[in-house]
């Protein structure tokens, strides 16, 4: 259900998105879903992030841990953690790739990506990969598709989760996207074949 709603909010179908959010509003713990929802600022930008809890709003009153405001200390040492999780062997070649990009981006992928949204608790790192490979998918950019289906598989979820995640996300796709999403899985299975 998280899954699906994180592919419908990247779809942009207001008509789905609302259909889902009165389904998950029945049926799912309000702080996990919120999690999505704050999370896919990351991909989406504030915008759509906004527009997606004033729609939940209208369906589920604020609980009062959302007053609590985190500790940003620690922002910086949770995401270097959750970013080498996530990345394995691939990490300190990430953050040299994205530092040559602009040091700025790599600051703020350690802190603001994954210290600050992708850190906290509410969600497991499992369940946040898996709603980031479906939002992906819809979006259409494998380069960081292939980094997440790779992160998701690294973090411990299995190969068929990941498989759904990405059909779910898909199902929001058409044509030469759906099959780049394929590919891009198909990529990183060749490349794990000797692993899980």
């Amino acid at each position: 259900m998280l899954v699906r709603l994180s592919a419908v909010i990247a779809s942009r179908q207001i008509h789905k998105l609302s259909e889902h959010l009165d389904l998950v509003a029945s049926q799912a713990d309000a702080v996990r879903v919120e999690e999505v929802i704050l999370q896919s600022y990351l991909f989406l930008g504030y915008p759509m992030a906004l527009n997606v809890m004033a729609l939940w709003r209208e369906r589920v009153e604020p609980s009062p841990s959302v007053n609590l405001i985190e500790d940003r200390n620690c922002w910086v040492d949770r995401g270097e953690e959750i970013c080498r999780s996530v990345y394995a062997g691939q990490y300190d070649e990430l953050r040299e790739h994205i530092r040559r990009l602009h040091p700025d981006l790599e600051q703020w992928m350690v802190e603001e990506g994954y210290g600050k949204v992708l850190g906290r608790s509410g969600l497991s790192l499992v369940e946040r990969e898996l709603c980031i490979v479906a939002l992906l998918a819809v979006l259409d950019v494998p380069r960081q598709l292939y980094s997440h289906l790779r992160g998701a598989l690294n973090v411990g979820a299995h190969v068929l989760e990941v498989t759904q995640a990405l059909d779910i996300g898909l199902e929001y796709t058409e044509g030469a996207a759906a099959a780049r999403g394929w590919e891009t899985w198909e990529a990183v299975r060749s490349r794990d074949a000797g692993g899980r």
